[in-house]
């Protein structure tokens, strides 16, 4: 007959998230993201380093908390994902500097994506 510390030994703890818990991991997620936001401009500031390196690493910031999420399994914020997007992208475009202007290419891109989503919708 097994004794209690045999079959302690061979259960597998299973962490089971609530959702205060997530709630808690979330917060903790955002003031990490905006700690990290401020000291990115902080030594943004410091080394005088240019707007387009500036964007590019809010962006990068950004991405990369939305990430953690998704890794966390935790609500990713749409919003945010598209903020990060859209600093990469200007960050990329200040240090590049193509000739087309990135304000067209958005507006552009904004105006495909409301025509597909009223084609991909399904009518009643």
């Amino acid at each position: 007959m097994p004794t209690d510390q045999t079959n302690q030994k061979e259960k597998i703890p299973v962490k089971q998230h609530s959702g205060a818990d997530d709630r808690d991991l979330a917060h903790k997620l955002d003031v990490t993201g905006w700690a990290l936001f401020f000291i990115w401009l902080g030594i943004a500031f410091l080394l005088n380093l240019s707007v387009g390196i500036s964007m590019l690493g809010i962006g990068v910031i950004t991405l990369v908390m939305q990430g953690i999420r998704i890794q966390k399994k935790i609500k990713t914020e749409v919003f945010w994902v598209v903020i990060g997007i859209l600093f990469v992208l200007g960050g990329l475009w200040e240090l590049f500097r193509p000739d087309v202007p990135l304000v067209s290419i958005v507006l552009i891109i904004a105006g495909i994506a409301l025509l597909l989503s009223t084609l991909r919708k399904k009518t009643s």
